[in-house]
């Protein structure tokens, strides 16, 4: 993601807004329509404004303890109607407990926690998330 790890500063990405056009940018050029966007933490500042904005051009969000969660209220998440999935592991006992109380307003979700897991679930428990993910894909219109 721009602006994170070894990439360069990129100052179009400094705002939500500027993140949302980002991500929007990325499908187009990429041409897909109504995709499922996986979200693991940092990426959370890019995916929760477009969801909250685009929602409607997403078929499916699956949140893994993403950052940003508190930057916006209840009544923001409670518009969102694209399904989603919440996941994360049970020993991530820093950011997942927030990210789910915020997320917990989406009215289309489902939650998973991974037993054993930390943060990175998907990489501690692999086959459990693939598991878990590909329930959720096969639900979705």
């Amino acid at each position: 993601m721009p602006g994170y790890g070894d990439s360069p500063p990129v100052e179009t990405v400094v705002t939500a807004q500027g993140r949302v056009a980002f991500l929007d940018r990325v499908l187009q050029e990429l041409g897909i329509q109504r995709p499922v966007l996986v979200s693991p933490s940092m990426s959370g500042r890019f995916s929760l404004p477009f969801l909250l904005e685009q929602g409607d051009r997403l078929s499916g969000f699956v949140p893994i303890a993403p950052v940003g969660t508190k930057d916006y209220t209840a009544e923001q998440y409670r518009r969102v109607q694209t399904p989603t999935l919440i996941v994360y592991g049970d020993r991530d006992t820093g950011l997942a407990p927030q990210a789910l109380q915020n997320l917990q307003h989406l009215p289309e979700h489902r939650v998973v926690v991974l037993p054993g897991a930390g943060h990175a679930c998907y990489l501690d428990k692999p086959e459990d998330f693939h598991r878990a993910l590909l329930g959720f894909l096969r639900q979705l219109k």
